[in-house]
């Protein structure tokens, strides 16, 4: 917040939001704010702050302190309280296990980093992958191949994919966004996956399974198909529009990854550390045994091999039992302790030089771990503190009489409400009952089904946007990106699949076949980006040309 201009803005936005707060407590009645369109204060203020002052952490901090006025009637000790040790407090919240995980990620990748394995994997990518679309979509397929889980899928296709893309000059922005878009997306397109115990648990209708809801739901979730549908065209024909293409301009041209001068992660990419004679299998090996020992701890804990009630789930039904944090928690001690182990045995590794990651991987993490802890008290207090599903509820039981709409409203609110709590299971939560009381199980099967898909599409996509969303953090981490760069170059890109599906679930309300949607949906997602590439194009020539002249370079 260097200028002068962004300084009298954000003041101008702070005595705005004091205003307004001020409003609230002297016309409130008494009642409180719970259920109420104050609920949707402080996401806005936050987002609103981050966006013009690009520094996210007092954002947050102001964001979660209005939340907690309101939720508390303003009474400050108690607001206070219920942030931190509340119920939906920072200090009792279930995925506190995931900031272990982070820690310890962040200790194995720079184990791999000192031992040379991200060296090595560098070394046989420059040789296997011949080009950028070939790297951005070798990540893309990794990201798709961890569709366990996205938390775990962002930091691990970072952690391995930074070299490959660094060897070809793409930015980190853009490596951001492939992490962030083959994360969730993917997640809810996998029918064995946390995600898809979590939203079979929500979908349980009269005769109809929840798994059964969630894989009818699958193609007419356009949001994420199409999304991976744009990441594929973008990366063959090289479209790029937006802030992003400033940051590819100068990663091709200028040789800057970064664009701006914020380096959260400096220092910490030193791939050809560690022992020359390493070899890919140093990186390899570990990402393989976490891999398997995070989807062991996942079954595990759901009961799919014991349980202490005796009864044992099966595959689907462990995965909707679990508890994703204590799971990847887990997996990562097992996957850490292997990569001490095998390192140390090969002699990649001195045992003091190793000691050292722990230290470093934690001090890697603590970015992105407060700003997890602080979105995570702003989206608990909103949820539960303010009781935020009340109000989203009341304003979309007026819809009900436009049957044939109602997925693609219901693809928008469940959009604008993932954007303004940053999640996207709480979205889809408080979305799948309201589906479920508009559309009869019974008559009317293939609109709920389409109805299912567009708030779990919406929530996806408010979740993929949302610059307080813990995915969309922890992509930023995972690709070493500075955060608000990540969020400010693929906003762009999410709009434009947004619209799209807006589009296409009008024109599934109508027609109700997935097959005939679903190719309706692929081919104007493509239009839609040829027809930008050619206004981008005409109007940004002089930029193309350089950039063609530098991946030829580069290719040579």
């Amino acid at each position: 917040m260097e200028k002068k201009s962004t300084r009298i803005s954000y003041l101008v936005a702070l005595a705005v939001v004091i205003v307004l707060m001020v409003i609230a407590k002297v016309t409130n009645s008494g009642d409180g704010f719970v259920g109420t369109v104050w609920s949707l204060f402080p996401p806005v203020v936050a987002i609103a702050l981050a966006l013009i002052s690009k520094e996210v952490y007092s954002s947050l901090f102001i964001g979660v302190l209005c939340a907690s006025l309101l939720a508390s009637n303003f009474n400050i000790w108690e607001g206070i309280k219920g942030v931190v040790i509340g119920e939906y407090g920072i200090v009792n919240s279930a995925d506190f296990a995931i900031l272990v995980f982070l820690v310890i990620l962040g200790i194995i990748v720079d184990l791999m980093n000192k031992a040379g394995g991200s060296a090595a994997f560098g070394r046989w990518a420059k040789k296997t992958v011949k080009s950028r679309a070939g790297a951005q979509l070798l990540s893309m397929a990794l990201g798709v191949l961890i569709f366990v889980d996205d938390y775990f899928n962002c930091l691990t296709v970072g952690a391995v994919m930074r070299p490959v893309t660094e060897s070809h000059k793409i930015s980190r922005a853009k490596l951001a966004y492939v992490i962030d878009a083959t994360a969730a997306p993917v997640c809810m397109l996998a029918p064995v996956s946390s995600w898809a115990a979590a939203i079979s648990s929500y979908a349980e209708f009269e005769h109809i399974s929840g798994i059964q809801s969630f894989i009818a739901q699958i193609p007419y979730n356009y949001y994420c198909i199409l999304t991976l549908v744009m990441i594929i065209t973008i990366s063959l024909l090289n479209i790029d529009y937006g802030p992003m293409l400033t940051h590819e301009y100068n990663a091709q041209v200028k040789d800057d990854l970064f664009t701006t001068e914020h380096r959260p992660f400096a220092g910490d990419d030193a791939y050809e550390e560690g022992n020359r004679q390493s070899s890919v299998w140093d990186l390899i090996l570990p990402v393989v045994v976490l891999i398997a020992a995070c989807v062991i701890g996942l079954l595990d804990i759901g009961g799919f091999f014991a349980s202490d009630s005796g009864y044992y789930h099966d595959f689907i039904g462990a995965f909707g039992d679990t508890s994703a944090g204590t799971a990847l928690c887990v997996g990562g001690i097992i996957a850490l302790l292997f990569t001490f182990v095998y390192y140390w045995l090969r002699g990649s590794i001195s045992f003091t030089k190793s000691m050292e990651s722990i230290q470093n991987g934690f001090s890697q993490m603590l970015a992105p771990i407060l700003i997890l802890c602080l979105a995570w008290a702003l989206c608990g207090t909103i949820r539960y503190g303010l009781n935020f599903g009340d109000y989203i509820g009341s304003v979309m039981s007026k819809a009900g009489g436009l049957a044939n709409f109602l997925p693609a409203i219901v693809f928008v609110v469940a959009c604008l409400v993932a954007f303004a709590t940053g999640t996207s299971w709480g979205t889809i939560g408080i979305m799948v009952p309201l589906v479920a009381a508009i559309f009869n199980p019974e008559t009317q099967t293939q609109l709920l089904f389409i109805g299912l898909a567009a708030s779990c599409a919406g929530g996806v996509c408010g979740d993929h946007l949302s610059p307080i969303s813990d995915t969309t953090i922890m992509a930023s981490a995972g690709a070493h990106c500075y955060h608000l760069n990540h969020v400010a170059t693929q906003l762009p890109y999410g709009i434009t699949v947004a619209c799209v599906s807006f589009v296409m679930f009008i024109v599934a309300g109508f027609i109700q076949n997935w097959v005939i949607c679903l190719i309706i949906g692929i081919a104007l997602m493509i239009c839609v980006l040829l027809v930008i590439k050619a206004i981008v194009s005409k109007k940004h020539a002089g930029i193309f040309e350089e950039m063609a002249k530098a991946d030829k370079a580069l290719a040579k």
